[in-house]
């Protein structure tokens, strides 16, 4: 039998209640799919389910060939991956009526997710291995937003930065590869 390192972060969202985000969510990903597939999920009392699959890189799905869903509705999102600065690099995200923007900020440890009428900052005490995860809202943030926003800490994220997709390069290259 194949033994799998799952994380899992557990916290309270003010007046919203538990949340938690697990990773590798095997819950999210089909069982022909397992061997090539990752996932990660956020579940709560009063927080909508979100998950995310995609090809696993260290434990996590990593946005190639991922699929997206919200609150139970399939979602879509895409990037720029040309583009040289952080918000060109931003990954576009449209879930539930909304559109959002997800992207590094400062360093690899934290990201923040936006649409206009909310923001929520997100940081983890270490990159590959982060004990905690926090977030601070601004404006009118609900529960999908909070979703969406720890959802992406369980997702390899770092080529939306121009130095991580530098440093990913080569794994993306040998995906094309394969095809």
């Amino acid at each position: 039998m194949n033994q799998h390192q799952v994380s899992f972060w557990r916290g309270d969202v003010g007046r919203l209640g538990p949340v938690e985000l697990v990773v590798p969510a095997l819950e999210a990903v089909s069982v022909a799919d397992r061997s090539s597939r990752k996932g990660a999920m956020v579940t709560g009392e009063n927080i909508p389910v979100s998950a995310f699959t995609g090809l696993p890189y260290g434990g996590r799905p990593r946005l190639a060939r991922g699929r997206l869903s919200v609150a139970g509705q399939d979602a879509a999102f895409s990037r720029k991956t040309l583009r040289t600065s952080r918000g060109g690099r931003a990954l576009r995200i449209w879930a539930v009526g909304r559109e959002y923007r997800y992207r590094e900020e400062g360093n690899r440890r934290h990201h923040v997710l936006e649409r206009p009428e909310s923001r929520i900052v997100m940081a983890r005490s270490s990159w590959t291995d982060p004990r905690s995860i926090s977030g601070t809202a601004h404006g009118a943030v609900d529960s999908v937003d909070i979703s969406l926003a720890v959802l992406f800490e369980g997702v390899y994220t770092r080529n939306l930065s121009l130095r991580g997709a530098l440093i990913s390069a080569p794994g993306r290259l040998m995906d094309r590869l394969g095809d």
